[in-house]
């Protein structure tokens, strides 16, 4: 499902009406859509209490034609205009249905609107679109309608909420929400859903999203360069496992880390890699740390390297790794690594080595802390490489602040991915995966039982178990991240929202994925 910014929503628009449709055509399409939507919620209509809050924009001017079309089916509509409205033809179409209009500059202590808020079974927030800039100020006629509108939200019986594109407070491009922002029960979104209802706080703040085609030809669409990551996608994608395979066939991933004091991310990964379907893991860690993991995943082969006196990889082990890339067909780098001076020069020498795993490589965790480092990172890292950084190691490789990063992640995951020339997974909720061209895709998911230590670790082994298996690096960073998160919201009914350990991330996959084909 493709995912647009505000700027890119009128474009669509734009195209719409060079295509033939009028602006005024797009508005009453989008405005019977949230008048059919808001009846759905409802049940029936007779009787029913509908007030309006309109904006002075088109947002409002949805929200006119969805009261006259209420009206018209039978319920008993009033609309209300906190800061006066700029279409005279729709308040006449409803003066000429007596429907009562409220202009906001005649009820400056909200003293109507405090008295229909209550009487209300449906409030519709047509007050501010895509084209709104936060923060909203509370003591303007929007911001004082938003807080009566929340107060009433809180009573005994509070009315049910529908909202017009977005709600109001809700910025559409990164998914910043304004403190007066009222979570309505529904948003009904037009032509395509906005990037800030899948971002973090965005997506728990709109509700259930219903989008509506309001004649947006295909070809513009086609156009749109970001995508949520659907199950039907997913299945799609999913390597084939035929009858006849053998181990070769789902080729094999080397996991490159580990280290005295991380001594379980280089398991993580390789558990990942394996139950992402992956043929064979070699692990590839200090001497010293590897008779203690052996138990632990019988499965596994080993590369013993030579360790550092501080417990992590020495930087001599790039000569001996030298040999070893072109027999794995993908690679995980960096899994409890460390790092250190010894690390860093192990990084440097190492990155460019990794091109000869055909298939290509996950760098992660300290691996990425070394490559922020290097004034020609994008020219040692293998054309097929997917970086998977936090937020925190993200604003190290782009040389900013986590705010920075947090403040438009979609923004930053591409960035970073035009400037390092590869494949970039940005975690948290709603992970944002990017590459070079500007092509782009969203997690569905933002669920707090994956904010668990070792979690990446088992989401790198799982890219590189999909890229092992003949996965371009953008598609298995899709399976990967989809399915990573898709576990967590299977365990939720079973482990709430906390508990969750990232060893069971990586046990309970091959279920999930065995569901999420069946059905």
């Amino acid at each position: 499902m493709k995912l647009v910014t505000a700027a890119e929503m009128r474009q669509l628009e734009a195209a719409a009406i060079a295509a033939g449709s009028t602006e005024a055509q797009l508005m009453e399409e989008a405005g019977l859509a949230v008048a059919q939507e808001s009846w759905m919620l409802l049940g029936t209509l007779e009787g029913r209490q509908i007030l309006v809050l309109a904006g002075p924009g088109n947002n409002g001017g949805d929200g006119l034609v969805a009261a006259r079309h209420l009206y018209d089916w039978g319920a008993e509509v009033a609309v209300y205009l906190p800061a006066g409205h700029r279409e005279p033809g729709r308040l006449e179409e409803l003066r000429a249905r007596e429907i009562p209009i409220i202009d906001g500059a005649q009820d400056p202590a909200g003293e109507q609107l405090s008295t229909r808020l209550p009487a209300a079974d449906l409030v519709i927030d047509a007050l501010l679109g895509i084209g709104q800039r936060l923060p909203l100020d509370p003591s303007s006629p929007i911001g004082r309608a938003l807080a009566a509108l929340a107060a009433t939200r809180s009573s005994y019986q509070p009315p049910k909420i529908v909202a017009v594109d977005v709600p109001t407070g809700l910025d559409s491009d990164t998914g910043a929400v304004d403190p007066l922002l009222v979570r309505p029960d529904m948003t009904v979104t037009f032509g395509l859903p906005k990037v800030g209802m899948y971002q973090a706080p965005g997506s728990d703040a709109v509700g259930r999203v219903q989008v509506i085609d309001i004649g947006i030809p295909k070809q513009a669409l086609d156009a749109v360069s970001l995508e949520l990551v659907t199950s039907r996608w997913v299945r799609q994608q999913l390597p084939r496992r035929p009858a006849d395979a053998n181990k070769g066939t789902f080729g094999r991933v080397m996991v490159v880390g580990g280290s005295r004091r991380y001594r379980g991310a280089v398991l993580l990964a390789a558990v990942g890699a394996y139950r992402a379907g992956a043929g064979l893991v070699t692990i590839a860690a200090p001497d010293d740390i590897i008779p203690g993991l052996v138990p632990a995943i019988p499965e596994a082969t080993w590369l013993p390297l030579p360790g550092s006196p501080d417990g992590s990889l020495a930087g001599e082990a790039a000569r001996q790794l030298r040999s070893e890339w072109a027999g794995a067909r993908a690679a995980v780098f960096g899994p409890g690594l460390s790092l250190t001076d010894d690390t860093r020069a192990l990084a440097w020498a190492a990155l460019p080595d990794t091109a000869d795993c055909t298939g290509g490589v996950v760098v992660d965790a300290d691996a990425l802390n070394a490559l922020a480092a290097m004034d020609d990172a994008p020219q040692r890292l293998h054309p097929r490489a997917v970086l998977t950084p936090h937020p925190g190691e993200m604003a190290r490789l782009l040389r900013t602040t986590v705010p920075g990063v947090q403040a438009d992640r979609l923004a930053a995951a591409r960035t970073a991915a035009a400037r390092f020339g590869c494949v970039v997974v940005l975690k948290g909720a709603h992970t944002v995966i990017a590459e070079p061209s500007g092509q782009a895709a969203l997690s569905p998911f933002a669920n707090p039982l994956l904010a668990t230590a070792g979690s990446g670790d088992v989401l790198a082994g799982i890219i590189a178990g999909y890229l092992a298996q003949g996965a371009d690096p953008f598609t298995a960073a899709r399976l990967g991240v989809y399915l990573h998160a898709a576990v967590a919201e299977a365990l939720e009914a079973e482990y709430g929202r906390a508990g969750l350990l990232a060893s069971e991330i990586a046990a309970r996959l091959p279920r999930v994925v065995r569901d999420l084909t069946q059905s």
